[in-house]
């Protein structure tokens, strides 16, 4: 008799662990609260402001990255072909004034050394010093004292080199500023994308909406297994027996792959302390303002902007580059609460003038929608504590915020989701 498994969640952590598990020879059970799989990561009905309806938009803004294997693993597990879902691109931070860090393809350390000393847009002191610092941490395994944020880390650093590159990619994949994000977190997630392979640096852009990259086939390919899908959400989590039961349904083995929010509330009788430790994360969150201007263009797919006290947004992409709706465009403001707390359309407005002021456009830019994702990651500071994956016999975890090295991202969770079906099925 075949494993019964229950996923609460379908996010990525849940559809990652839903079809490791069918692949295991699990029979699944996937139960998601919201309409549509994917959690943090998926497309919306989108309304316009103006009333127009029909446009789909996603609920932010996600970048991939070459270093991302269990990712683009899962996509190809369940028919996705990621060369043709995504466009790959060279790490390249290029602002509406001038380019600065792009990574040549070829091994990792030879392109990291070619792509600083060919950066023109610092000086050859700036270069070397930035080299030296780089050095240093890959002599020190890429470790650091556990209580350093990001800005103590790099403080040395020349001026240009923190504002044009440390401070952009700590934001951006931390969704924490760096004066209180974890260094060493941070130090992690250089040392897998910069040096862990060909490639590795490699900015992943989609080409079409996020649950066409994953949730949708997901789906597809485990109904075509035989799993359920059930659209509720969980009420009840009790032990029974050896096994589970969820909301009167008896499993042998579960996977809680909701928010941490979520799983705290599942397991607040049952595992207290776990609880309370999952319960216990501070928040990031991330505002997306969708842009329409007919007819106009961006220098480039990616184009990094700079935040300031009155200019919110770090990135801007150009969709219709990608392979989206042609004069569509979203402004991302990653470590937003700040201007979330100035209200969304407050933030929209900074976001459109900042737009206007950088960039050229042949018709008036308009703010299609403004989408904001208020629980987007945890807050990655220093000495961060994070809940294990087993929570009690028979009952798992699985989910970006769990320990590890990793901030809170799409790898993360599809990492976590892998192990957590390995695990349930091994104890099985």
């Amino acid at each position: 008799m075949s494993t019964r498994l229950a996923v609460i969640g379908g996010g990525w952590a849940g559809l990652a662990t839903a079809v490791e598990a069918s692949a295991l020879g699990a029979a699944v059970t996937l139960l998601e609260m919201a309409p549509a799989l994917g959690g943090r990561a998926r497309s919306l009905d989108g309304g316009a402001s103006d009333g127009r309806t029909g446009l789909a938009l996603d609920n932010g803004q996600h970048i991939l990255i070459g270093a991302y294997t269990e990712s683009l693993a899962l996509m190809r597990r369940v028919g996705v072909d990621p060369e043709a879902a995504l466009r790959r691109m060279p790490l390249r931070l290029r602002y509406p004034e001038r380019e600065t860090l792009t990574l040549p393809p070829g091994r990792p350390t030879l392109a990291f050394l070619r792509g600083v000393l060919g950066c023109s847009a610092w000086s050859l002191r700036e270069r070397l010093r930035f080299l030296a610092a780089s050095s240093g941490w890959t002599l020190r395994g890429f470790r650091c004292a556990p209580h350093l944020t990001v800005a103590e880390l790099c403080a040395a650093l020349p001026r240009p080199v923190r504002d044009d590159l440390i401070d952009p990619l700590c934001v951006a994949a931390l969704n924490t500023p760096s004066t209180q994000a974890s260094a060493q977190v941070f130090l992690r997630v250089l040392k897998d994308a910069l040096f862990s392979g060909p490639g590795s640096a490699d900015l992943l852009l989609p080409r079409q909406g996020l649950s066409a990259l994953l949730p949708e086939p997901a789906r597809a390919w485990l109904l075509d297994r035989g799993a359920r899908i059930v659209t509720r959400r969980v009420q009840r989590l009790e032990a029974e027996g050896r096994g589970w039961s969820v909301d009167g349904e008896p499993f042998d083995q579960v996977v809680i792959a909701a928010s941490s929010v979520e799983a705290a509330r599942l397991t607040r009788d049952l595992a207290p302390r776990w609880s309370a430790v999952s319960g216990a994360f501070e928040f990031q969150p991330i505002v997306t303002i969708y842009l329409e201007s007919l007819s106009s263009a961006l220098p480039a797919p990616m184009v990094a902007l700079r935040e300031s006290a009155t200019e919110p947004a770090q990135f801007a992409f150009d969709l219709g580059q990608l392979g989206h709706q042609p004069g569509l465009f979203s402004l991302v403001v990653s470590g937003a609460a700040p201007w979330i707390a100035r209200g969304l359309e407050a933030t929209g407005e900074a976001a459109l003038a900042q737009a206007r002021r950088h960039f050229d456009w042949r018709s008036e830019p308009r703010i299609v929608r403004v989408l904001s994702e208020k629980r987007a990651t945890f807050a990655c500071t220093p000495g961060l504590i994070r809940p294990e994956a087993p929570i009690a016999p028979g009952l798992w975890a699985a989910g970006d915020y769990l320990a590890g090295p990793y901030p809170a991202t799409l790898e993360g969770a599809v990492r976590s989701g892998f192990s957590a079906a390995r695990s349930a099925m091994r104890q099985a």
